[in-house]
């Protein structure tokens, strides 16, 4: 997503109202501006609990205290992103970069 250029804005607000369609019931937005458009067009458009946080660590620590047996979790984003570190810890796998 961060690869979008002029589109990116647009296209994060999309994701987010996407979201709320598919019924999803919390959304974790990581990262800055684009992450906050995200997370504010899912909230209006009706995601019951939105979190915003500047990064993998975090949404991953966030994650793994409120998550459930039997809880799903989409991981979302660009390559760019590195999020892939968040399913690597919540699965109990060593966390890698790039």
């Amino acid at each position: 997503m961060l690869e979008l250029g002029d589109e990116a804005v647009e296209a994060h607000r999309e994701i987010g109202r996407f979201a709320a369609e598919s019924g999803v019931d919390l959304v974790v937005a990581v990262g800055g501006d684009l992450a906050k458009q995200l997370a504010l067009a899912a909230g209006a458009a009706g995601v019951p609990e939105i979190a915003l946080v500047g990064d993998n660590a975090t949404a991953a620590a966030y994650l793994d205290s409120i998550l459930r047996p039997n809880d799903v979790v989409l991981v979302k984003a660009s390559r760019g992103g590195q999020l892939w570190q968040i399913a690597q810890a919540l699965t109990g796998q060593a966390v890698t970069g790039l």
